[in-house]
């Protein structure tokens, strides 16, 4: 068990035919989608959180997009400076893990008081979920819902007038694999357990299927359970992990939301791969960025299974590779976030751009990397960010995002001409003008020297299709600081999207630069990248490859 991941998104507790049923389920979802009919445009009356027409806005109307991670409070009481190392991201939300005493020890009505002072403290709003009842019907150690809207009303005092900054999440992945229908009657029940107790906030609701909701239960019965809350203020939140492994998967569930006007957001998510896929979180912000959905990364520190720990040992200097990409990668939090104007942010009044950042000043400059740093900009609220961007030709194209003047910027070619320059951004969306440009040229670098193996498999293949993944294992002593990976297809194969990676094809030849989190190869470790590609009959895997010029033993 993951302390703080518990067995809740374990794809291994799904039955043995999951990964078949998951490609059935995708192609016949399209036709399930009849269970997602128009939604009515509802607005709740009254004053803080609430949804309308199908998104979730503030008390004076402001659309609110979540961005933010989740903590686990529960199994951690004694990492009270995590909320406000969490704010120095950039992040506007945290969610925040309580137990309802059925399963673990339960979290006090003075406990919750102070998680809720120190969001509001931190500027974040607070999403309280009960992690008890994960996995309900699979898990016999879990909680019911039922349960845990009793909690919820134990703590109606604590919560009565918070409307404005907390979000009740009844329960954390309510449902395991084991007739996942179940899920709807108590899941409707709760709410109206909560509604007749008088909570006004809104609610968030979890899916089945260990959240990630493989057999469309939530999706199909998702209007009639909102219908089912009379106040219209109920939001509901897929969990994407190794189930989401396709572009195609992510974009289809997200879509079925929006366009049936029901709100959603991406209540937990994990990017690296495990034995069980590769989930393809590259999608997954992306289309929450382009449909304005929220999302809140699985999680800031202290999983048995350090894999999704965004920090380590909790601590904010030392970010996990995955921390990296959720809140300095492309549509990360620090390119992304914006405060909720309850604190004063993102206010459609604040017309003023920030100052231009200073010329940034180049150092520590290698093969693939370098440090830019530059005098800070000015606003007349608040400076959120800075957006580095590559000048080429008069074109300009994302390198990195920070919250703080200076950034490494990673994943550079060697000897290699570039030129960088950098913009700043408030809370309201306000760009500054940019900043004089710095130029550099990376050094020569050298080759791994062959220390290195690659495997290559084929995940799933279906007419015309595939989805393949490529494991690039460092085996030498030193860890290898940026690649361009090497191969040529052998059956005229394409790549039509790729993760943790960046493909250039010419024929049959195909060239990867890294992202910036699969950049760095530790010794003795590997980084995956993960595509889908096109092919016409046979399929058999490249023949051999390279690593920076230098040949990789098949693995």
């Amino acid at each position: 068990m993951r302390t703080a991941r518990s067995t809740a998104k374990n794809p291994a507790r799904r039955s043995p035919v999951t990964v078949l049923l998951t490609a059935l389920v995708t192609l016949l979802g399209l036709l399930a989608l009849g269970g997602l009919a128009p939604a009515q445009a509802a607005t709740a009356a009254g004053t803080g959180l609430h949804i309308s027409d199908g998104r979730l806005v503030e008390g004076n109307g402001n659309d609110f997009v979540m961005r933010g991670v989740n903590h686990a409070h529960t199994w951690y009481p004694g990492q009270t400076q995590s909320l406000a190392d969490i704010k120095a991201t950039g992040a506007n939300t945290v969610r925040v893990v309580l137990s309802d005493g059925f399963r673990w020890s339960k979290n006090s009505p003075a406990d919750v008081a102070a998680v809720i002072a120190s969001c509001k403290a931190n500027r974040l709003i607070c999403v309280l979920e009960v992690h008890d009842t994960t996995g309900y019907g699979e898990d016999s150690a879990a909680g019911t819902l039922d349960h845990a809207a009793d909690y919820w009303i134990s703590l109606k005092d604590v919560l009565a007038g918070q409307e404005d900054y907390v979000i009740i999440n009844i329960g954390n992945e309510p449902w395991g694999n084991t007739n996942p229908a179940g899920w709807t009657a108590p899941t409707t029940a709760a709410i109206q357990k909560l509604r007749a107790a008088g909570f006004a906030h809104t609610i968030m609701v979890d899916a089945p299927n260990w959240g990630q909701d493989w057999q469309g239960v939530m999706r199909d019965n998702a209007q009639a359970v909102y219908d089912a809350d009379t106040t219209g203020n109920l939001i509901f939140s897929i969990h994407m992990y190794s189930v989401y492994n396709t572009a195609q998967k992510v974009t289809d569930y997200l879509h079925a939301f929006v366009d049936a006007g029901l709100p959603l957001l991406i209540g937990e998510f994990g990017g690296p791969a495990d034995q069980y896929g590769d989930p393809d979180e590259d999608t997954m912000m992306a289309t929450a960025e382009q449909l304005k959905l929220g999302y809140i990364a699985w999680s800031w520190s202290g999983n048995t299974d350090p894999i999704l720990d965004l920090t380590i040992g909790f601590d904010p200097t030392k970010l996990s590779p995955w921390g990296e990409r959720i809140f300095h990668g492309a549509n990360g939090i620090a390119q992304t976030s914006h405060e909720a104007t309850v604190y004063g942010g993102g206010t459609s009044e604040d017309t003023q751009a920030p100052t231009a950042p200073g010329t940034p000043a180049a150092s520590a400059v290698t093969d693939t990397s370098a440090a830019l740093t530059w005098t800070a900009s000015s606003d007349n609220v608040a400076v959120t960010g800075y957006d580095v961007v590559r000048v080429s030709a008069g074109t300009e194209t994302p390198a990195a995002s920070s919250a703080t003047p200076g950034v490494s910027v990673t994943g550079l070619t060697a000897d290699t001409a570039y030129t960088f320059a950098v913009y700043a951004h408030d809370a309201a969306g306000n760009r500054s003008a940019r900043s004089a440009t710095v130029s550099i040229t990376t050094a020569k670098g050298s080759a791994p020297g062959g220390s290195c193996s690659v495997g290559y498999r084929i995940v799933g293949q279906w007419p015309g299709g595939f989805q393949g993944e490529i494991t690039i294992r460092n085996t030498g002593t030193t860890a290898i600081d940026g690649w361009k990976l090497g191969f040529a297809f052998a059956n005229g194969q394409t790549i039509t999207n790729m993760w943790g990676g960046t493909p250039t094809q010419t024929g049959r030849s195909v060239s990867v630069a890294p992202a910036s989190y699969t950049s760095t190869i530790a010794a003795k470790g590997s980084v995956t990248v993960g595509f889908t590609g096109a092919q016409s009959g046979t399929n058999a895997a490249p023949a051999a490859f390279t690593l920076s010029g230098a040949a990789c033993a098949a693995a």
